[in-house]
């Protein structure tokens, strides 16, 4: 079981960056950030760019895994999204993950281009962003013409550190989801789907791990086996409430086969309020006990 952390990118520098080094000295295997512009209740709150703060991440730390949990075809294009990517890799020495989603038919991310980005399928919007981000990130010429993006010799140099390319982690509920990740990615994530009890959000994941379970029988042979990433930030719960709390959501997730567990770090209020000091303590008390 490897623990990760999401940090969210609400800080002025001069407070996250000590987040993503205490991220990184508490034994952390990987850390996040979101990746819109603009979320849900802090729409109106301070909020910064995904790109230059795991870049600054990226430049601040040295041995911890950083990603997007996750990036979204809301307003973003594979074309360019590649070119950060390769950046990213590049500036962190090979420890960048994408993290990928459909991006959804609303929300801010839509709704600040005034309604102009959705699309009629995000699902097959999403098969089309994954397809050729793959594309752009292993070839050295890419050609290529969809319903929702074009490429016409688009170039990589210098290529991925990391090879074939950046691991992708991928969000998926539904089939056409988790044959995506089934497909193309080095990991799957989901939220969970019920939120109306601690019991039936423990169910849906029991229910999506078996139906991805399913969506890997197609998977290419000779890949790598798939992470599986339980990002708990719809938990009806949150997860770092308590240490005995995040002991409990650790050895369920464990026991649903899933191999990395996210949690997002405490806020003084709003979302995912918490108290900073459980990160200490869960640092101290249950990191060094994972294998």
């Amino acid at each position: 079981m490897r623990a990760g952390i999401t940090i969210l990118p609400e800080y002025r520098w001069s407070e996250a960056k000590p987040r993503w080094l205490a991220a990184e000295a508490y034994g952390f295997a990987h850390a996040w950030t979101f990746d819109h512009l603009g979320w849900g209740p802090l729409v109106d709150h301070a909020w910064f760019g995904s790109v230059p703060t795991l870049s600054a991440a990226a430049l601040a730390t040295s041995r911890i895994e950083l990603g997007f949990m996750v990036a979204s075809p809301n307003f973003r294009h594979p074309v360019p999204f590649a070119r950060d990517v390769l950046a990213l890799d590049d500036l962190s020495d090979g420890r960048i993950a994408v993290g990928i989603g459909a991006g959804g038919m609303g929300g801010y991310d839509v709704e600040v281009f005034g309604g102009t980005t959705g699309v009629a399928s995000p699902s097959r919007r999403y098969e089309e962003f994954v397809e050729l981000l793959d594309a752009l990130l292993t070839g050295e010429r890419v050609d290529y013409s969809g319903e929702y993006y074009t490429a016409v010799a688009a170039r990589n140099a210098p290529g991925c550190v990391q090879r074939p390319r950046t691991p992708f982690i991928l969000a998926a509920n539904g089939p056409r989801g988790l044959a995506l990740a089934a497909k193309h990615g080095e990991g799957w994530v989901t939220l969970g789907t019920a939120r109306d009890s601690l019991d039936s959000w423990w169910a849906s994941l029991a229910e999506l791990s078996a139906r991805f379970d399913e969506a890997l029988a197609a998977r290419p042979a000779g890949r790598a086996p798939v992470r599986r990433f339980l990002q708990t930030d719809a938990a009806p719960v949150f997860s770092l409430s308590s240490v005995e709390c995040y002991r409990d959501f650790l050895g369920r997730a464990d026991e649903l086969g899933f191999t990395d567990v996210l949690v997002p770090w405490p806020r003084a209020e709003g979302p995912f309020t918490g108290d900073e000091s459980i990160v200490e303590t869960v640092a101290a008390e249950v990191l060094p006990t994972l294998s």
